[in-house]
């Protein structure tokens, strides 16, 4: 199923499902994990799926919902024990000056935290209203104050695209918007030491937070300093993302059930393989990983046509087009230098200390950082420890496209040469 982050729905249907529940285990050992990927690799779904597994309202539908995975045959002690909230900042609109987003910000807040209240009404009772007239920081202290004086489950939070509306005011170049956002008296941090607190006295069991970018939860500094980054860690590289080993699997049940000729498989693999596998976010000596929702989007049209499909670019990523333009446009000839030297030897020198570091705006803005910021993106992956490189032929060919839109460079004949 294509896009869908309804894991509910996922099963219901009986949909096509990679397996990856056996990080639900190795996620229980981290405190507060941060984990960061681009765009499209399946963090909602994957939100959705720690949601089902730890929601206590949903204990009798585990054997449904988990019975065929990996972790449904080695559950933990934990499932199904938790409250959770389960929030998505993609949501909230940056439009406005501070004050509109904030206001943005606490409705959508509140909105999540009146489910949990009336989602968990049978522990709750009549202890807990939500008013939608004050910061959502101060409901979720409420929340939280009433699971510790009455000793009730403890409250999971996840927090989906945690950067997501942070990341448009930098996009929009409305930085002094951005300062605003996470200066030292703004909501968000406030916010953020709320959760901070939750963590400290008990109320919250864990906050498991996913985004693009690592630069706003640095910026919030002190409010939220017990995040542990995850993202480069080697035990959690194919959380999210197909091995090819996986994908193989996937592609054989597809075969079998929509009877597709068996002669057209080699061909199909090596498009694959060549369009959309080859992210290497941690070792680059390792099995690399598949875009997940753009391989799907592939393997959707498959499906119903039985043959290849013509068009092999997943056009859905220009829509960060926003951020090319705000990487490049100050800085012209270094722009023109760096596709020259990717379209040419598709390769970039980079500071391999740079990416297992936190950083702020302004440093993501240096030209230092420059390949760093793609990486993050996802328009560069780890080639060795010492240069970057395009991860495949996707990406190669929006990448161009990007930087022929934006800065009318003639790149037609290195194109032509690159692609090949």
């Amino acid at each position: 199923m294509y896009a869908n982050a309804n894991y509910l729905e996922i099963v219901e249907k009986n949909g096509y499902f990679i397996d990856k529940t056996c990080y639900i285990t190795k996620l229980e050992a981290v405190e507060n994990p941060v984990f960061l990927r681009p765009r499209r690799f399946g963090k909602s779904l994957w939100c959705r799926i720690l949601e089902c597994y730890y929601n206590i309202a949903q204990k009798q539908d585990f054997e449904k919902l988990f019975g065929h995975t990996w972790i449904g045959k080695n559950p933990t002690p934990l499932r199904n024990s938790f409250f959770v909230l389960h929030l998505d900042f993609s949501i909230v609109d940056s439009t406005g000056d501070i004050a509109d987003i904030e206001k943005s910000f606490n409705h959508i807040c509140n909105i999540y935290l009146q489910s949990v209240a009336r989602r968990y009404k049978k522990w709750f009772k009549d202890m807990i209203e939500i008013d939608f007239n004050i910061q959502a920081s101060a409901n979720l202290t409420s929340i939280l104050n009433t699971i510790s004086d009455f000793d009730l489950p403890r409250l999971y939070v996840i927090i989906d695209e945690y950067d997501n509306f942070a990341n448009q005011l930098v996009v929009s170049h409305k930085d002094v918007l951005y300062r605003e956002l996470t200066s030292e008296s703004s909501f968000l941090k406030t916010f953020f030491k709320t959760l901070k607190e939750g963590r400290k006295t008990g109320a919250v069991f864990n906050v498991f937070i996913t985004g693009v970018l690592p630069i706003t939860i640095d910026d919030l500094a002190s409010s939220f300093n017990i995040a542990r980054f995850i993202t480069l860690n080697q035990e959690f590289e194919n959380m999210l993302g197909f091995t090819q080993s996986e994908v193989d699997a996937l592609i054989d049940e597809i075969y079998a059930d929509y009877g597709i000729a068996p002669e057209t498989r080699s061909e199909v693999d090596e498009i694959i393989k060549t369009h959309y596998n080859g992210y290497h976010f941690i070792n680059p000596e390792g099995e690399a990983v598949y875009n997940s929702t753009i391989l799907l989007n592939f393997l959707v049209q498959l499906c119903e046509t039985k043959i290849i499909p013509k068009h092999l670019t997943d056009l859905n990523l220009r829509t960060d087009i926003s951020w090319i333009r705000r990487l490049t446009g100050s800085n012209p000839r270094y722009t023109e230098e760096f596709v020259n030297q990717l379209t040419l030897h598709n390769k970039i020198l980079y500071d391999d200390r740079f990416l297992v570091t936190k950083f702020d705006m302004y440093q993501f803005f240096e030209k230092s950082f420059f390949p760093i910021s793609f990486f993050y993106l996802g328009m560069l992956t780890r080639h060795d420890e010492f240069y970057l490189k395009l991860p495949n032929l996707n990406m190669r060919e929006i990448f161009v496209e990007y930087f022929n839109e934006i800065h009318r460079i003639d790149v037609s004949t290195k194109y032509a040469d690159f692609c090949m």
